[in-house]
């Protein structure tokens, strides 16, 4: 299978799914969700999946349907915790491109607000800082392009990505 897929991951806030929406009508891409994927083969919504899993547990079918997405043609918008499943990143760089969103600690503490609202994978106790530090350096790890989002609007940030592409 050929590397058609563009892959976006990052911290929740930054914007994968909106970005994501975009790239693929410039592109004629299709749009999926991880999030809508892992929701619909669950029957239940994630918050109800880590209430009743555990984070652990959430991880582990993340990980597990992420790693089964057999697409082309498509930009993916990963949930913020995607990279914690090494078998899902792994498919990922075999299917596709992947894009790390990435955005300074103060913009996105920023954004999220409340991040309980926004069904951010958290354990007790973590702070926001803590969760940034660790996944920033999976984030790293996995991009095969960076996307520095500080100071771009949407518009900025998707011509960005194409000039990359390009």
């Amino acid at each position: 299978m050929n590397k058609r897929n563009i892959i976006l991951i990052g911290m929740p806030g930054v914007g994968k799914s909106t970005i994501g929406v975009i790239l693929a009508k410039i592109l004629g891409y299709r749009f999926i969700d991880t999030d809508l994927i892992i929701q619909e083969k669950e029957g239940r919504l994630l918050k109800d999946i880590i209430a009743n899993e555990g984070i652990d547990g959430f991880l582990e079918i993340e990980n597990r349907i992420c790693s089964e997405l057999e697409t082309e043609k498509c930009v993916i918008a990963t949930g913020g915790s995607a990279v914690y499943g090494a078998s899902a990143m792994e498919h990922f760089k075999e299917i596709g491109t992947v894009i790390y969103l990435q955005l300074d600690y103060r913009k996105l503490k920023y954004r999220l607000g409340n991040i309980r609202n926004r069904g951010v994978v958290i354990r007790k106790g973590q702070r926001l800082w803590d969760l940034y530090k660790e996944r920033t350096e999976l984030y790293e790890k996995y991009a095969d392009l960076v996307i520095d989002e500080n100071g771009c609007g949407i518009e900025k940030t998707v011509n960005k990505i194409l000039a990359k592409l390009q």
